[in-house]
């Protein structure tokens, strides 16, 4: 269960004028659900998951999740939150292009201290379920968007996380590798992962694996 309860998030522009990008949201996800959030740029969407993945904090009311008050923690405790809890898959990938898919995707795994052997296993499980392992030692910039995208997901689900949030994911792909992420969507829900996609893309609006959609417009739900 994530709560967002009564959250509003400005930002100072200087001391005299602020940006409210969210207004007195409320809001319940569950567990297990894939949730589409829509809404044109500015809408504040990406702010919402900035705060459900505590990479920032609300300027009023607070966000639970699984009954911890992630909001109020601490930066070092918010990082803690996210390695064990949160997969972000970003619009423009952040990869290392200069590095290979294995080591790209085994980075979330660096401060768990695991044994070489665990990490191999880890990566080539999620290497397999996105289709990738032939592609583990080239290097990130030399891949397609549909690849790089791939990887990109894959290095977001190697610590298995509950959830899974995505901000405008097919932004810079086009009909067909859109359709490819649908398709990785849906294996993930079968995972029984929650999935929290912040588009406007309307490939996403009134799809059967889709539970929930949620419209905002300047800072607010609508509907």
């Amino acid at each position: 269960m994530i709560e967002i309860k009564n959250v509003t998030k400005s930002y100072e522009l200087n001391v005299q004028e602020s940006v409210v990008a969210l207004k007195d949201i409320d809001l319940r996800l569950n567990e297990g659900e894939v949730v589409v959030i829509k809404g044109a740029s500015g809408s504040g969407k990406s702010t919402l998951l900035s705060l459900i993945a505590a990479m920032s904090k609300p300027t009023l009311g607070e966000v639970v999740v699984d009954s911890q008050r992630v909001s109020k923690l601490s930066d070092r405790f918010a990082s803690l939150y996210r390695r064990e809890n949160i997969g972000f898959i970003f619009q423009k990938y952040n990869l290392i292009s200069t590095l290979s898919v294995f080591d790209n995707i085994m980075t979330p795994l660096i401060p768990l201290n695991l044994e070489t052997k665990e990490i191999q296993k880890r990566l080539k499980s999620v290497m397999e379920l996105f289709e990738i392992e032939h592609k583990r030692d080239v290097i990130v910039k030399n891949l397609s968007g549909g690849e790089q995208q791939r990887v990109a997901i894959a290095r977001s689900y190697v610590n298995s996380p509950k959830i899974i949030l995505a901000d405008e994911p097919t932004a810079n792909l086009d009909e067909k590798l859109s359709l490819n992420f649908i398709e990785i969507i849906k294996k993930l829900k079968g995972e029984k992962r929650t999935i929290i996609i912040a588009t406007h893309d309307p490939l996403f609006f009134g799809e059967d694996f889709v539970d929930r959609e949620i419209e905002m417009r300047n800072g607010e739900v609508i509907s």
